[in-house]
């Protein structure tokens, strides 16, 4: 089996600029639609790559949602809890040395991701339900997050878009 490239893996899924959040995404699936106008649930493909600008931007949702390491590097989420603490944790194939192949970040969580330190590419997936939906999509303030989370204010800076 050989490696693929990011740019082969684009044009196979079809993979387009995530607005805002950035990244390269296609929704491979959703749910019906539910009485609020939400489907049930969701699913999308991503690629990040190690190029300057490309992560994944901090952002928070209401909903659980469980984030799927496919293939690549791994892949690095920073964390940040409502109750001030933070967390970084990585997706990847080492699952015995701590990384995670699914991992669930917590509804009103924000979160922000890139590619592993030393890596090149990132392939993963994230699931949703009830699905996502663009209207509960909450897009982070640098000042605002680094002034609530000191200890993490140059990851913040690194992982916020205006």
């Amino acid at each position: 089996m050989r490696q693929p490239t990011p740019e082969a893996l684009i044009d196979f899924y079809g993979l387009v600029p995530l607005p805002r959040e950035g990244g390269r995404f296609r929704r491979t699936w959703a749910g019906p639609e539910r009485a609020d106008g939400r489907p049930e649930g969701s699913a999308i493909v991503m690629l990040l790559t190690a190029e300057p600008d490309d992560f994944s931007a901090l952002h928070r949702l209401p909903t659980d949602e469980i984030w799927h390491f496919y293939r690549g590097d791994p892949l690095t989420l920073l964390l940040l809890h409502d109750d001030g603490t933070s967390r970084t944790a990585v997706l990847g194939p080492d699952v015995l040395g701590g990384q995670h192949v699914q991992f669930v970040v917590p509804a009103g969580t924000w979160m922000a991701a890139a590619v592993a330190e030393g890596g090149s590419w990132s392939l993963f997936g994230c699931t949703m339900a009830p699905g996502f939906s663009y209207e509960d999509y909450e897009h982070g303030d640098a000042a605002e997050l680094a002034e609530r989370f000191p200890q993490e204010a140059a990851l913040i800076a690194e992982l916020s878009r205006p």
